[in-house]
């Protein structure tokens, strides 16, 4: 009969450590956004930038940034491909 008044003490640490963590992630899911890009969930260590109402990881707004950087490049490929498209076109015409 001991035994059995013994186990429900057993369990009353493990059920108090769930409270306090289930207390833990309520207080700090405030701090915690899902990036716009990659749709990952970042807490604190992660910088993020909010812009508009959405949240970029800095991973994300990193590529986004080299993907624009090379933005005018790759106009001046696409203007010189269609202007060869059109003089080998006119030349097989």
């Amino acid at each position: 009969m001991p035994e059995s008044a013994a186990t429900p003490r057993r369990g009353l640490p493990s059920l108090t450590e769930g409270k306090r963590f289930e207390a833990y992630v309520e207080q700090q899911t405030g701090e915690m956004h899902v990036c716009a890009f990659c749709q990952k969930v970042y807490y604190r260590r992660k910088p993020m930038k909010k812009v508009g109402a959405r949240w970029i990881c800095i991973d994300c707004l990193k590529s986004l940034k080299e993907t624009l950087d090379g933005l005018d490049r790759w106009e001046e490929l696409s203007v010189l491909h269609a202007e060869l498209e059109d003089h080998v076109g006119g030349a097989k015409r």
